[in-house]
């Protein structure tokens, strides 16, 4: 597996929708490539504090996230 095949495969792997045969090649290259496993890893992370964020849809936006995000998120949002 390549690392761009792995990024192909990454949300399948996570909603653990890999046959199994390619999810032990998934596996192998995570276990063989430092990057791809840090990826992985800041991928879930970042799934998590998402998940978190929405937990309360009433909060507003913490202080700590600039104002530019904030504004490309809502005009991002209403292009959809």
């Amino acid at each position: 597996m390549t690392c761009q095949e792995f990024v192909d495969f990454l949300m399948a792997y996570l909603d653990q929708e890999l046959e199994p045969e390619v999810g032990r090649v998934f596996e192998e290259h995570i276990g063989e490539c430092p990057p791809c496993l840090a990826y992985l890893e800041s991928y879930r992370e970042t799934v998590r504090l998402g998940q978190r964020l929405c937990e309360d849809p009433e909060a507003g936006v913490p202080e700590a996230v600039p104002e530019e995000l904030v504004h490309a998120i809502l005009r991002a949002r209403n292009e959809l």
